[in-house]
């Protein structure tokens, strides 16, 4: 495993100027020489000319937030990451790998779109078309999903020599990962205690950040935040879906209802009884069980009706 480390260069602007020194002085100057028949000057001028170019070749800009990764013949020597004007070794070969932070959406494709002109000509325009991942949740329901990914290149050179293209890796290792948490959650649930893709949001972009930085850590890549942009059914089953969402919606808040009342027909009787105030027998409590149930659990106002038959104190 080939470790990072920093390497520091000389500054440019000296080798910049024995580099334009050696190409439009000492070149020329020799070729003078030569031309008034002086044996220095042909020496002198196969010199100059080759050094100045090699000099020259060997001035390179670090900009902020960027950096060099330095080969010589297939040798990494070292990654520049201070900003600057810089020369090294001529034959050292210069990759520019940027640090900054790069923000990635899942689920966008670039399509090429070649239209013809009135004049004969034709104009390429390029778009970036919405396609979300299509996988099925826990539950078997099919659901698009997108996901926002936020990271940058930490190691420089585990970015270049562990992957081929890492800003691909990225890609593939987010659509992979994101599909296969997806699948992990239901799209919904009504119950507190079930985690679901639409109703814990934090939860699951926490679960595919970690799951991410584990998969991009061998490319050198640091994952600073990833969430969901995009989470809907299916075209094909999102109206069914929306009345089965509005059906158990409707079960959950009848359970709720259901429990509160019963609660509450409870909390009643035994208030009555133990008052004193009247005294049931089966017929009688079952008859006021229902009608406090009919009128806590009714979806319309209760009709009060009067009730002339003999209560025994």
């Amino acid at each position: 495993m080939i470790q990072e480390f920093e390497r520091r260069s000389m500054s440019g602007y000296p080798m910049l100027f024995l580099g334009l020194f050696l190409l439009f002085i000492v070149a020329p100057a020799s070729f003078f020489f030569a031309a008034m028949q002086y044996r220095i000057g042909i020496p002198f001028g196969i010199i100059a000319i080759p050094s100045g170019i090699l000099t020259l070749v060997g001035l390179f800009i670090v900009n902020p937030n960027d950096s060099k990764l330095l080969t010589l013949f297939g040798v990494y020597v070292g990654t520049v990451r201070e900003t600057g004007f810089f020369w090294a070794n001529p034959f050292f070969i210069k990759r520019r790998v940027s640090l900054r932070t790069r923000i990635f959406e899942t689920g966008f494709n670039t399509t090429t779109n070649t239209s013809t002109n009135p004049g004969g000509g034709s104009q390429t325009t390029s778009s970036k078309v919405r396609q979300p991942a299509k996988v099925n949740d826990k539950e078997g329901n099919p659901i698009e999903i997108a996901a926002v990914v936020a990271w940058k290149v930490v190691n420089t050179v585990e970015a270049l020599f562990q992957v081929d293209n890492y800003e691909e890796f990225v890609q593939i290792q987010s659509e992979s990962a994101l599909r296969n948490l997806a699948s992990l959650y239901p799209y919904d649930s009504h119950e507190d205690h079930v985690m679901s893709l639409r109703g814990n949001t934090t939860q699951v972009g926490d679960m595919l950040k970690k799951e991410l930085h584990e998969r991009l850590i061998l490319a050198g890549v640091e994952v600073l935040e990833a969430r969901i942009s995009y989470l809907a059914y299916a075209p094909e089953i999102a109206s069914s879906m929306l009345q089965r969402q509005q059906a158990s919606a409707i079960l959950a808040a009848r359970r709720i209802i259901v429990e509160g009342a019963v609660g509450m027909v409870e909390d009643a009787l035994t208030r009555i009884e133990k008052g004193g105030m009247v005294t049931f027998d089966d017929d009688k409590k079952a008859a006021m069980i229902s009608n406090l149930l009919v009128v806590l659990c009714g979806e319309r106002a209760a009709q009060p009706v009067i009730n002339t038959g003999s209560i025994h104190h």
